[in-house]
């Protein structure tokens, strides 16, 4: 890119007030911390893991949406990537957790890199209905892999109970544990995401996303712009994955249908889409409303969407998000 940041549209690169910036300088160890009392919080620690994973999944398809401005509904293809291959890996291949976690990672985002490839030209509504296409194509994919990926009774056999760190053996079979070795994890994308979004690529990808067409006149290239954020977001989502794997120790076939890619764009905006710790947000109020209303009713779905349709019409900015603007409100008087 040989443009300056100087000559980005005014909205990419607009002065944050001291508030905003003192906050931003801070965002990630002020994440680490939310997310290390997570699990003293909820009721139980099954639910603060849960949290955690759709969270950073969110974490990846936010830096996509809410950062560059792409709606996709193909996200549970690098989500089920890295867990299928992390789970293979260990149950057919014997390989360590850790190696078999860094081939998932490369894995998922090898695919993104490929699904980016191909969609990144379409735009709007063209767009996410490519990466919905291939994202089924990665399902259907899964489906008739039966001898590699369980088929429809999805992966089993592999289980991973302790692992050991610097010779430190932790037992993960103990929630407690299990939430905070994965979070050692979710907090090194955490500052993954930070730093991306700091450096003048970060600003590009706005820039790209408040306006694509005086972004290019720019001399940025929107395509490759394009295709480096589709591709870094895949590879968070399919760390997401990962986890998932070593968490629940089967992956499920229904990990990379439609259903996961549609949960995803749910927790984004209902956190707050563009927001740094919005996806957590989101993640927490979706997963917690799975569980209280799912107790009244079967049809639990329901009440969700009502929620969600709601936020989308009367809190755009969604939770998270419009909390900060509550507090940059009262922090401008």
């Amino acid at each position: 890119m040989t443009a300056s940041t100087s000559s980005l549209p005014a909205a990419a690169r607009a002065p944050r007030s001291p508030w905003r910036a003192r906050l931003t300088a801070w965002r990630v160890p002020l994440s680490i911390l939310a997310l290390c009392l997570l699990p003293w919080l909820l009721p139980s620690q099954a639910l603060a893991v849960n949290v955690l994973i759709y969270g950073l999944l969110a974490v990846g398809y936010n830096l996509l949406f809410g950062y560059t401005g792409l709606l996709s509904f193909g996200h549970a293809a690098f989500f089920g990537a890295g867990a299928y291959v992390t789970g293979i890996a260990i149950g057919q291949f014997g390989l360590p957790w850790f190696a078999a976690m860094l081939l998932g990672v490369a894995f998922g985002g090898a695919l993104a890199f490929l699904v980016g490839l191909l969609s990144i030209r379409t735009r709007g509504i063209y767009f996410s209905m490519v990466t919905l296409a291939l994202s089924q194509l990665v399902y259907y994919t899964a489906l008739q892999a039966s001898s590699w990926t369980g088929g429809e009774n999805g992966l089993r056999g592999f289980t991973v109970s302790t692992i050991n760190v610097f010779g430190w053996a932790i037992d993960i079979l103990d929630p407690v544990k299990k939430y905070y070795v994965l979070m050692v994890f979710a907090a090194a994308a955490l500052w993954f995401v930070s730093r991306v979004l700091n450096s003048p690529f970060g600003a590009v990808i706005e820039a790209v996303r408040e306006n694509e067409t005086r972004a290019r006149a720019c001399g940025y290239d929107v395509e490759r712009t394009k295709l480096l954020s589709f591709t870094l977001s895949g590879v968070i989502g399919a760390l997401a994955g990962t986890l998932f794997a070593l968490h629940l120790a089967i992956v499920p076939l229904d990990i990379l249908s439609i259903h996961t890619s549609g949960m995803v764009v749910m927790m984004t905006l209902l956190g707050g889409a563009g927001s740094f710790f919005g996806p957590f947000v989101g993640a927490l109020a979706f997963l917690l409303m799975e569980d209280v209303v799912s107790l009244w009713t079967s049809h639990w779905q329901i009440v969700v969407g009502t929620v969600f349709i709601l936020f989308v019409l009367f809190l755009p900015k969604g939770i998270w998000g419009t909390a900060l603007a509550a507090l940059a409100g009262r922090g401008g008087r």
